[in-house]
């Protein structure tokens, strides 16, 4: 099969299509992209999946053959630490063998751009056409230098948790006592928070589960929802107050919580804590949201008076919005977030981080002296809204056209009981519902489900806008 490239790079099965061979393809492709920039060095890491030192270990030997001086990682590493190391090194960019929060079966090879963040659509455009155009022949790079470049070992964690010094409240964090844990699936985020805990003498009293490194991580896909956080639920059952858990993906891009008494803390309640959070702290600056986030981040960014972009989803729009700030302070972006748990703040690379942000939340307790469910609380009363949101994604059945299902859905006057205001169709089809409602359909491009997204004002009314939406795809 040919090899297809995604929003940020390669993703496949291990030995069926992800192999060795096909791994230096990519790279031989991604080596010419970073010559034809000028580029001289170059950053490789990976995560805890099957073969990743062995494939990161091809990528590096590709790219050196081609005249890039290369940074290896020593070991797995968090995608955020691999991208702050471009940014730090000043490298041409970078790869990370990852598939991120993919099933174990998969793995990937995703492009970093130079400042140190996802690779933009350009750039994963031009690495993919440098791939088309080397043809069955990849995997050797035309006109190679006379001698390979260096392979030098990069061993990170030290700058980047000086990194995270800079823009943590450390005399909080040290004088907190409370209790924190760390569930890190198994994937590229073990040892990192506890580390930090060490480096910055915090005294938090610490916990970690799934903490050993495993490329089956422990039976679930390496996702922070709640399908695959039981154990985690279940572990913080017995905790009380303002306890929680942080919860890292495969890659350690991506953030979950879960709080005292197991409940889950979910994406849109870290984004609107951790923002407010911010902006307490004295940072202001543009809020980028994707379309499919929750209505309490628009009327929070209402109440404290800071602009608000709405992107279809995606982090590669939320890096454009960070990366315009960066060269337009008029335009500088305080915080970006999507639905899944990638969460971006100002000060530290444009790129998801579920370390720092995990981090940044027990600075919020710590700060605060409340837990994580009493903040969200207050941001509710703060903006006259509650939050209640589900989510399914169902399997489009042989004749279901996505087109056909789009048109139905947007000539739709109510959906249970709920008048339709509006029509958004920035990515999908997003109902505007009365009540400070919404039902969003949105379709995959490269499978055939649809996902249909609800935020309600109760969890009644969530669960039946929920369930007349799943019904227009499934009758």
């Amino acid at each position: 099969m040919p090899i297809k490239f995604g929003t940020d790079g390669w993703r496949d099965i291990i030995a069926q299509d992800f192999t060795y061979a096909n791994v230096a393809k990519v790279a031989s492709a991604h080596a010419a992209y970073l010559l034809a920039q000028g580029g001289s060095e170059v950053v490789v890491g990976h995560d805890t999946r099957f073969q990743g030192e062995g494939f990161a270990a091809v990528a590096a030997d590709t790219l050196a053959a081609a005249g890039l001086k290369v940074h290896l990682a020593q070991g797995f590493i968090p995608t955020p630490a691999a991208s702050f190391a471009v940014r730090a090194l000043g490298a041409a960019g970078g790869v990370m063998i990852t598939a991120s929060h993919n099933p174990p079966a998969y793995s990937g090879y995703k492009l970093k751009g130079p400042y140190g963040g996802s690779a933009t659509p350009e750039i994963v455009a031009d690495v993919e056409a440098a791939l088309v155009s080397q043809g069955d022949g990849g995997g050797a790079v035309s006109n190679l230098p006379a001698h390979p470049a260096e392979i030098v070992p990069l061993d990170i964690r030290a700058r980047y948790y000086a990194a995270l010094d800079g823009l943590l409240d450390l005399s909080s964090l040290r004088a907190y006592r409370g209790r924190v844990f760390h569930d890190a699936m198994g994937g590229a985020g073990a040892g990192w928070i506890a580390g930090y805990l060490t480096h910055a003498g915090l005294g938090a009293e610490y916990g970690a589960i799934r903490g050993e490194p495993t490329p089956m991580f422990y039976g679930v896909n390496p996702e922070p929802v709640s399908q695959n956080l039981e154990l985690t639920m279940q572990l913080m059952r017995a905790e009380t107050g303002q306890s929680f858990t942080i919860v890292t993906d495969g890659d350690a891009d991506r953030v979950g919580v879960v709080t005292a008494g197991g409940h889950v803390f979910n994406s849109h309640q870290i984004f609107a804590v951790l923002l407010r959070h911010l902006y307490q702290k004295g940072l202001r600056g543009r809020v980028v949201k994707t379309v499919s986030g929750s209505g309490i981040i628009d009327r929070l960014c209402a109440v404290l008076g800071l602009e608000l972009l709405e992107t279809p989803v995606g982090f590669k729009y939320i890096t454009d919005a960070f990366l315009e700030g960066e060269t337009d302070p008029a335009l500088v972006v305080l915080m970006g977030g999507e639905e899944s748990g990638g969460l971006a703040s100002r000060g530290h690379i444009p790129e998801r981080d579920g370390v720092f942000n995990g981090l940044l939340l027990l600075e919020a307790v710590a700060v605060s002296g409340k837990s994580l469910p009493d903040l969200f609380s207050e941001i509710e009363a703060l903006t006259g809204f509650r939050h209640f949101y589900g989510r399914n994604d169902l399997q489009l059945t042989a004749g279901q056209q996505p087109d056909t299902l789009s048109a139905q859905v947007g000539t739709l006057s109510e959906l249970a009981g709920h008048q339709v205001l509006g029509v958004n169709r920035k990515d999908g089809v997003k109902l505007l519902l009365s009540g400070d409602a919404f039902a969003m359909f949105r379709f995959s491009g490269t499978e055939p489900v649809v996902r249909v997204y609800v935020e309600a004002q109760s969890a009644g009314e969530q669960e039946e806008i929920l369930a007349a939406a799943t019904a227009i795809v499934t009758g």
